[in-house]
């Protein structure tokens, strides 16, 4: 399958006195495992180093003590405290620290952390000649070179590091130190001011529930009615078929080329690379900037369908101006069961190796075309996507997102920030504000943005576009000089950049594009137009902000009150669970449970909403012995994040009966019973499919109903659909994401449930088929 990082971020939470009452549980239980759990550290010994340290301890080197001291010496944060190699007290973790400072880059560099092809091409992508200058530093001494040279001596010596290092530094610094490194390390686009000093991008996010043309393309309109986004336009797209992806494509393409601002900024659908490379095949010209999630190892890659050789070959071919971008963020790997040992930092700093490496065979494409080597190669790091098995806090996120920044410049890279937060995770709306507080002094070269805080598609929290002009009048960030230039010429702001009075009117926009267009209406009828399709956008539960409160920084206040509303309704939705009546009424149900005993559980610890209780197991393997081969498609119905949109009037019911219906009507052979999983995750379907299936002849198919993503103003369903043959459904564990296709955003409000099934059996065809 053509599967994308943006697939796992399957949101939100759930009520107040719910969230408050989890959350104080939950701190009391991470202080209980802090406590009982975790790499002990509790003496070292005078100028010793790790490596030394390691000798002393286990009389030889020891590959998982050397992890776990490395993943000790991070800031705390849960998804490292679940992989076993967070600090077990204060005092650990600043021994941990102590000896990474003592040792010398060279002992590091020929004791990887994780060797692979990853860990090859990153080496590979090394100067060699800054590598010798930073060899014989100790990780301590490269730290004060950082924290007191300027600019230029730090670009003398990093491009000779590896990932490792670099992920081994930031460990030492404290907050501000890495806020004063980020702040004196850029690394700006070719041509452009985006990544430079002073400089805050922004990439409009316009996402629909239905991929919805009119949706994309008035809240890119929106954005420029308050002077923002200038790096892309980049839509994360609800179906990844090639003829919905161009679509979209075309619609922002138009919005570029009407305005005359192709050559300033890109446009992007953030569908698999394999995907937009196949829409660029059928219609030349209309992709632009071409994007794909990376991970930080082999295996982890092959999650969303990659390896080094695909994108290597990518990157090969990106001869034009736009190359490529990458999005990442700390837990991806431990999460999609990648850990291989080691911590979250480490892991996101080989991503930017890899990154690195990457922007490196852009060049050097460009250079074997007969071009000047300008890399357009940026990467957005999403902090906060997962959820608190990741980390939980407002605090943890910040120093997430500084350690990023800091490993991504020292990378080479122009590196923007998703800082966001799912809604079950302890990180409110405010929150978000005091965070971007915190992380703007170190300079990232850009962030999200969209009409307000919660993405309307994937129900997610992060950067409106308000909040850019706040951070602009607080922090003094500039924008692209040529999209400035532009917002000018629009009429949006004035010669001295305040707003004017077009600021926040969409509807202006819309105007002068009509005329661009050699629309001889009136400006009232167009203007009427602009605001019936507003209307009908409205309808679609999709924010559009017009106007702002009593300054240009502040929501609408009438708009404000819409999304408090929705951000409580999403609390609801994650805390809720499906009621014994509901699963009752379900025709033919077979009820099963995961591990997690309750919802907290649930939502802390995923994975045990991964694998079946041994009561539920038995149960399955009755089935399997009921079916024999008879049955070449299970239903399975799962509560997900969100029960609500299972339980919901008018969602459910017609979609099985229409899936039903069209399964049949294709040949398909779907089992009588309905499996429903209480407290179940994508991957319980994968267990059951292990069961029912494994052996068996031809291709056998899960279809894995799950309630996902409140937060969005819909109460939204997925299905996701996997339909290997029996032999592989017989290796356990080899079932994974990479295989599954996706059809989200079902609802009666946005994917009408019955289209939602017909999309289902259509997709499910072409599967088979291969």
């Amino acid at each position: 399958m053509q599967w994308n990082r943006r697939d796992f971020v399957q949101t939100m939470l759930g009520a107040p006195f719910a969230l408050t009452l989890s959350f104080t549980q939950a701190k009391r239980m991470a202080a209980r495992e802090t406590t009982d759990a975790g790499v002990s550290i509790p003496e070292i010994q005078e100028g010793e180093d790790l490596f030394a340290y390691i000798e002393r301890v286990k009389g030889a080197f020891d590959p998982i003590l050397y992890r776990q001291i490395l993943g000790a010496a991070n800031e705390f944060k849960e998804g490292d405290q679940m992989i076993g190699v967070a600090a077990v007290d204060q005092r650990s973790r600043d021994n941990a620290r102590q000896l990474i400072e003592r040792t010398r880059i060279q002992d590091l560099n020929v004791n990887p952390v994780f060797e692979d092809e990853l860990h090859q091409l990153i080496v590979q992508g090394q100067s060699s000649e800054a590598h010798d200058r930073a060899a014989k530093l100790t990780v301590g001494e490269l730290k004060q070179l950082l924290l007191t040279q300027n600019e230029a001596a730090i670009k003398a010596v990093a491009p000779g590091l590896s990932s490792d290092v670099i992920g081994c530094v930031v460990k030492l610094m404290s907050q501000q130190e890495l806020i004063a490194v980020g702040a004196k390390v850029f690394n700006p686009l070719p041509g452009s001011q985006i990544g430079a000093k002073d400089y805050l991008g922004a990439r409009i996010q316009p996402n629909s529930p239905t991929d919805n043309p009119d949706d994309i393309f008035w809240q890119v309109l929106d954005g420029w009615s308050y002077a923002v986004g200038d790096v892309v336009l980049g839509t994360n797209p609800v179906s990844s078929e090639p003829e919905s992806v161009r679509a979209v494509e075309l619609v922002l393409r138009d919005l570029l080329v009407t305005f005359g601002v192709e050559d300033v900024m890109p446009h992007c659908v953030l569908s698999h690379i394999d995907v937009q490379a196949e829409v660029e095949r059928q219609s030349p010209g209309s992709t632009a900037l071409w994007f794909q999630s990376i991970a930080g190892s082999d295996d982890a890659n092959k999650t969303f369908d990659i390896s080094l050789k695909k994108m290597r070959d990518y990157a090969r071919s990106r001869t034009g101006k736009y190359g490529l971008y990458f999005e990442t963020g700390q837990g991806a790997d431990f999460t999609n069961g990648h850990s291989h040992g080691f911590d979250m930092v480490l892991h996101e700093s080989r991503k930017y190796g890899f990154a690195r490496a990457l922007t490196h065979e852009v060049a050097a494409a460009q250079k074997a075309a007969g071009k000047t080597p300008a890399p357009w190669v940026h990467l957005n790091d999403v902090a906060g996507f997962i959820g608190p098995e990741v980390f939980r806090t407002r605090e943890q996120l910040v120093r997430c997102c500084l350690e990023d920044i800091v490993m991504g410049k020292l990378h080479g890279l122009t590196i923007g920030l998703d800082v966001c937060s799912t809604l079950h995770m302890d990180v409110s709306l405010d929150d978000l504000d005091w965070c971007l507080d915190q992380i703007m002094p170190a300079n990232p070269a850009y962030l999200m943005a969209l009409p307000t805080k919660i993405d309307p598609m994937l129900g997610y929290l992060t950067t409106g576009f308000q909040d850019h002009v706040r951070i602009r009048e607080k922090f003094g960030t500039r924008v692209n000089d040529a999209m400035w230039a532009f917002f000018q010429k629009l009429a949006v702001i004035d010669a001295d950049g305040k707003p004017t009075q077009h600021f926040g009117d969409p509807t202006w926009v819309y105007l002068q594009y009509r005329r661009k267009k050699g629309d001889t209406r009136s400006d009232a009828a167009i203007i009427k137009a602009g605001r019936q399709q507003l209307a009908e956008i409205r309808k679609r539960g999709v924010f559009i902000a017009e106007g702002f409160g009593q300054k240009p920084s502040e929501l609408n206040p009438a708009l404000k009150i819409e999304i408090d509303q929705i951000y409580q309704d999403a609390k609801k939705s994650i805390w809720a669970e499906l009621s014994p009546t509901f699963v009752a009424g379900v025709p033919s149900v077979v009820p099963v449970k995961t591990q997690s005993n309750d919802r907290l559980e649930y939502i802390l610890h995923p994975t045990t909403g991964e694998l079946l209780s041994n009561e539920s197991q038995t149960a399955v393997q009755q089935l399997r012995q009921q079916y024999g081969d008879k049955y070449n498609v299970q239903i399975v119905i799962s509560d997900g994040l969100n029960a609500l949109s299972i339980m919901d009037e008018g969602q459910l019911e017609p979609f099985l009966k229409e899936l039903r219906s069209q399964l049949q009507t294709a040949g398909f052979r779907p089992a009588e019973q309905n499996i429903v999983v209480r407290s179940g995750r994508v991957r319980a379907g994968y267990r059951i499919g292990e069961t029912l299936f494994g052996g068996l002849v031809d291709n056998r198919a899960i279809l894995h109903i799950i309630g996902e993503r409140p937060g969005t103003g819909h109460h939204t369903f997925s299905v996701y659909m996997t339909s290997p043959p029996g032999s592989v459904w017989g290796q356990a564990g080899q079932v994974d994401h990479n295989i599954t296709r996706v059809v989200s955003g079902i609802a009666t409000t946005a994917l009408k449930p019955t289209h939602a099934a017909q999309d289902t059996v259509r997709i499910l065809q072409q599967m088979n088929l291969g």
